[in-house]
């Protein structure tokens, strides 16, 4: 057992929407449920993989979402690695907590990647807000992780999801849908982009609600937007391996890459997803595990370049 908490294991296929046969299996295989503590807060986890295996990859969540975002990705990142998957606390089905810190977050991603069984120096992945979250923890942990992928995540004072609420566009207080049916319906990404695959955005969908009295309502707290995120400064703090993914159609413009590619000392590459939005899961799911695969090959077969300051 690779978890001192070993929950169950999960696996759905029923999405909503008649779907491709590549998506229903990766849906369809288990993961094993576990959870870590971080203090008094319980951060639940997912791993899918090989007991055995000698690498891992450690899937990190945007803001308002959770480690379901990941499921027809995760099985699809290869045969001989582990993946995990965790939803950060006030998000999924982990701990909610009174005050909610970049900090906080990043010390449950280091939690996970010094839990017993997981191989050592995972590789991490965080979209958007995970992005942050992900480059934070190497570097309170620079021994702990073996490297960043970063999904079309702006350095800047605050994330899509935290300026859609204070501009009151969205993520107010949760509301309580009487019919589930009528929730799933009614879920849409912020920010908004076009051409979701509609069993990617109806399976996400079913897996982020969680029954409260009086019907359903979305599992996230609204109060994670309320503190600060870090500013563009940060990346010159970074000493571990990055790459960068931008989105064709998403936050992170060239120039905003360019930036961040002389902030991070000029040696992190930077690729673009053609056609993408923000969220690249929800449009463009097999270029992004396509360019995911492709990045974790190669650093597994060659040496980070040493950063230019």
């Amino acid at each position: 057992m690779r978890w001192s908490l070993l929950l169950g294991m999960h696996s759905d296929t029923d999405p909503s929407h008649d779907a491709p046969r590549w998506f229903l299996d990766a849906i369809a295989t288990p993961a094993e449920d576990a959870a870590v503590n971080v203090g008094e807060t319980r951060i639940a986890v997912r791993c899918w993989g090989p007991a055995d295996a000698e690498s891992a990859v450690l899937l990190v969540h945007g803001g308002s979402a959770n480690s379901h975002w990941w499921d027809h990705v995760a099985p699809l990142l290869g045969d001989d690695r582990q993946v995990f998957a965790l939803d950060m606390s006030g998000h999924g089905d982990s701990d909610r907590r009174s005050i909610y810190s970049l900090d906080d977050w990043s010390e449950e991603v280091a939690a996970v990647c010094a839990a017993a069984g997981v191989p050592p120096n995972p590789i991490l992945v965080g979209h958007s807000m995970g992005g942050w979250v992900a480059l934070n923890c190497t570097i309170n942990h620079p021994d702990l992780v073996g490297g960043v992928v970063v999904l079309d995540s702006p350095i800047r004072e605050f994330s899509p999801e935290e300026q859609a609420a204070i501009d009151s566009r969205a993520f107010g207080p949760l509301k309580v849908y009487p019919d589930r049916g009528d929730a799933i319906a009614r879920f849409r990404p912020v920010p908004k982009q076009e051409n979701n695959l509609p069993y990617v955005l109806s399976h996400i969908a079913e897996t982020s609600l969680r029954e409260v009295p009086g019907g359903w309502s979305w599992k996230f707290d609204p109060q994670m937007f309320a503190r600060n995120m870090p500013r563009p400064e940060m990346l010159k703090r970074v000493n571990a391996r990055v790459a960068l993914i931008r989105s064709q159609f998403g936050l992170v413009t060239p120039s905003v890459g360019d930036q961040m590619y002389e902030w991070l000392g000029r040696r992190a590459p930077v690729f673009e997803l053609p056609l993408a939005g923000h969220h690249p899961m929800l449009d463009q799911p097999i270029p992004l595990i396509a360019a995911l695969r492709a990045i974790l090959a190669d650093w597994e077969h060659s040496s980070p370049i040493t950063a230019a300051r």
